[in-house]
């Protein structure tokens, strides 16, 4: 009996030792030498959602145009992106990749001097415009037209910035309403809780095709902004991949298609 007994508890001694010594993924690196915070995965920060460039489709698989272009990426060094759903604020403020939480943050972020400071961008992939969104039927087609109504903009955003410096210059009566995220911000609008709302121009067309006859786009604001992949500062071996990966795909008509299938018909250079 005594016999059994220590056996037993050597059996779990051992069976303990080999959980002590289980190895968490502490991350890899690729045959092309760029280091990752998961083995075998391109790791990806975004904020969901953010349709037309990342959203969950029907069955629940997060897709979209910046999807699509960091899975040529992920492909060029090799592995599979996986995506992580995390606040905006964490990722244009750097403070995700420094903690490793993902390799490149891709977020419909637009480039600026101020992000450059904690985030190191890739090549611009995209040109973005902002729009005012109005309930169908509104008569509003200017901010002048918005005097003692109620603005929404999402929370964090250039959008945001452009809106509460228009508002400032010009001297404008009109209420300033943050939304934590897109999603939220949409259903103020469609719920009448604002007059009308500022985002980007694909999200508000991305929006109508799938609400028809709900909202209208009143106006847009050439702002001159462009987005691009960010990866955390001094990851210069993944920042040369992304933009590698990005030039190929402007040269073999990849991107051409990807814009195509989710943002529409491509502008003229």
């Amino acid at each position: 009996m005594r016999r059994a007994t220590t056996l037993t508890a050597a059996v779990l001694l051992a069976g303990i030792g080999l959980a002590g010594c289980a190895k968490e993924d502490t991350g890899g690196t690729t045959a092309s030498g760029v280091s990752l915070v998961k083995a075998g995965v391109l790791t990806t920060c975004t904020h969901l959602p953010y349709a037309p460039f990342q959203a969950k489709d029907e069955t629940g698989k997060v897709v979209g145009f910046d999807v699509a272009l960091i899975d040529l990426v992920a492909a060029k060094l090799g592995v599979k992106q996986e995506i992580v759903d995390t606040p905006f604020e964490g990722i244009k403020s750097g403070s995700d990749l420094n903690a490793g939480k993902c390799d490149v943050a891709a977020a419909g972020m637009t480039i600026t001097d101020e992000r450059k400071q904690v985030l190191d961008f890739s090549a611009p992939y995209f040109d973005a415009t902002q729009a005012l969104a109005v309930l169908t039927g509104s008569q509003v087609k200017t901010l002048e037209e918005l005097k003692g109504k109620r603005l929404g903009v999402q929370g964090g955003t250039t959008g945001e910035d452009y809106i509460k410096t228009q508002v400032k210059d010009k001297s404008l009566d009109i209420e300033v309403v943050s939304y934590k995220d897109l999603a939220a911000l949409q259903q103020a609008l469609a719920t009448n809780q604002i007059a009308a709302a500022v985002n980007d121009l694909p999200v508000w067309n991305e929006y109508i095709r799938a609400n028809p006859a709900k909202i209208v786009v009143a106006a847009g604001f050439d702002t001159g902004e462009q987005y691009g992949f960010a990866v955390k500062k001094g990851n210069a071996a993944l920042l040369k991949t992304v933009d590698e990966a990005l030039a190929a795909a402007r040269s073999d008509g990849t991107y051409d298609k990807i814009y195509t299938n989710w943002i529409g018909e491509k502008p003229a250079s």
